[in-house]
């Protein structure tokens, strides 16, 4: 069993910078792929970023790459998103999740989700 908990949305302007976090609790973390997909108003959830449990193998949406970048650091059971350039494309509630497959095709655990609004 794994649960998860995001922090770190926010609000932010066009071109700004944040950070997300999750927190995962349970033993077994460091065997999932960890990663984070989004939701935005009135869409259905896609994916965003991917790392697997070695950080040997990222995944990102071709609509974040070069903007974004996921790490995780399994001593501390946490995962990363580090968002820069964010556009106001990017608003969304963003989801922590944890899974397998090279893009987390399939997905065991969400968290609850944190809101990240970019104004324009």
């Amino acid at each position: 069993q794994v649960q998860l908990v995001e922090s770190g949305g926010g609000l932010v302007q066009t071109g700004g910078s944040l950070r997300l976090s999750c927190a995962a609790s349970g033993r077994t973390f460091s065997r999932y792929t960890m990663g984070w997909f989004r939701q935005a108003p009135g869409k259905e959830r896609e994916f965003v970023a991917a790392v697997n449990w070695s950080a040997g193998v990222i995944a990102y949406a071709d609509s974040v790459r070069g903007r974004f970048t996921v790490s995780r650091d399994n001593a501390k059971n946490q995962v990363y998103l580090q968002m820069n350039s964010l556009e106001p494309e990017d608003t969304a509630v963003y989801y922590c999740a944890a899974g397998e497959g090279y893009r987390l095709t399939k997905t065991d655990y969400w968290g609850q989700g944190t809101q990240v609004t970019v104004s324009s």
